[in-house]
């Protein structure tokens, strides 16, 4: 979910052609899979689609490619030290740190609830958005 609305945001925003974004599992259990049918739901909700989008493994090479890593929750974050090795430019971060209640988006797979999802996802979007913003300007 994060994907498409980090994108859509940053579309509306104008800055497509500097920031682009892409997501990754940090785990195996979905790759190949496509968005998940109530996420897929959620995001049309909102009037966004996520066709054609498959889930895909995160690789080391990830690190190279991204300026950030923005990870969903602490299981995300260790799975991608894992998978990348050191952070030592310090690209690994959670996406509610960038909103004034850092902590973990909650995670629907567990609790069925898209709409807390939503809520965070798009509040820590908003935020990262907002820090891009000033790194462009500045």
């Amino acid at each position: 979910m994060a994907e498409f609305v980090m994108k859509d945001l940053v579309a509306k925003a104008g800055l497509a052609e500097s920031i682009y974004v892409e997501s990754a599992a940090t785990s195996t259990e979905e790759i190949g899979n496509p968005v998940y049918p109530p996420a897929r739901r959620k995001l049309a909700e909102h009037g966004l689609q996520c066709k054609g989008k498959t889930a895909r493994q995160m690789t080391r090479a990830d690190y190279d490619r991204f300026d950030l890593i923005v990870c969903m929750d602490d299981y995300n974050v260790v799975n991608a030290r894992r998978i990348v090795g050191p952070d030592s430019e310090g690209k690994i971060s959670k996406l509610l740190d960038y909103t004034r209640r850092p902590g973990n988006v909650a995670d629907p797979w567990y609790t069925g609830n898209f709409d807390a999802t939503w809520r965070d996802v798009c509040e820590g979007c908003q935020g990262l958005l907002s820090q891009l913003s000033d790194r462009e300007t500045a």
